[in-house]
């Protein structure tokens, strides 16, 4: 599509965890840390979508993963450094059952670290901020 009219994103995301912590990606585009995913191609499955993004952007395969939520709303309206505008449905999946080495795709991520549940950086990517605070809210709740 050309032009400047928004479109509608289908996106899958991970959500990685590890003993009360959750690995973030600084994303290249705009600076801010956010959790692992991106947009659907064509035919492809929500699931696989979530498992080669975040392999893309981690270094990261997936043994398992669990089905967090599908999030869309004025919330998830996003307008990207770039000027393409999107508001987004992502599915957001969970995963504690993972393999590999971090590696950070270098096109897209400037950094990968883990950070504790009640440490993580203010700096949150726009349309996953609410995401991430929303996830993290209920599992210190849940453990505490």
């Amino acid at each position: 599509m050309i032009g400047t009219k928004p479109l509608l994103i289908c996106g899958a995301s991970v959500i990685v965890i590890r003993d009360g912590h959750i690995l973030l990606q600084k994303r290249k585009d705009n600076g801010c840390w956010g959790y692992h995913g991106g947009c659907l191609e064509l035919g492809e499955r929500l699931e696989d979508a979530a498992k080669r993004e975040l392999y893309e952007e981690t270094g990261l395969k997936v043994n398992s993963m669990n089905l967090y939520g599908v999030f869309s709303g004025p919330e998830l309206h996003y307008v990207y450094p770039h000027g393409d505008e999107v508001y987004n449905v992502d599915t957001v999946y969970i995963c504690e059952d993972f393999e590999g080495e971090l590696s950070a795709d270098t096109a897209e991520v400037s950094e990968l670290r883990w950070f504790a549940f009640n440490d993580v950086p203010d700096n949150l990517s726009p349309p996953v901020s609410g995401i991430i605070r929303e996830f993290i809210s209920q599992k210190l709740s849940k453990d505490s």
